[in-house]
């Protein structure tokens, strides 16, 4: 759901102090929880550290995500892989590629 427009952009105060106080193209990462603030164009050039959950994962803010949030940047769930027959005979074949490309560089060798 989309923040009105009258209210204008929702960005953490204490995120707007960390980079008043940082320098043009510091590269330290701000550490921030809040990952509903909008990206400005303030931003720009700075690197943060988004928490997901679990980790804080490192966000260096271009101009094409101004407007965005910095949630959207540190995804909360990690993708492992489907399951079933059909992923079991991609991957031993995968497998079989991989031991002849090993045996053909150990004769090389």
């Amino acid at each position: 759901m989309a923040r009105s427009l009258k209210k204008g952009p929702f960005v953490d105060e204490n995120l707007l102090e960390k980079l008043s106080k940082m320098k043009a193209g510091d590269k330290t990462p701000i550490k921030t929880y809040s990952r509903d603030s909008m990206i400005t164009p303030e931003m720009v050039g700075f690197v943060f550290a988004v928490h997901n959950g679990k980790d804080f994962i490192r966000v260096e803010v271009k101009e094409e995500m101004v407007g965005h949030r910095l949630g959207e940047f540190a995804p909360t769930r990690k993708f492992i892989k489907h399951g079933g027959k059909m992923q079991r005979a991609l991957e031993a074949k995968a497998g079989e590629t991989k031991e002849t490309e090993v045996k053909v560089t150990k004769v090389k060798v």
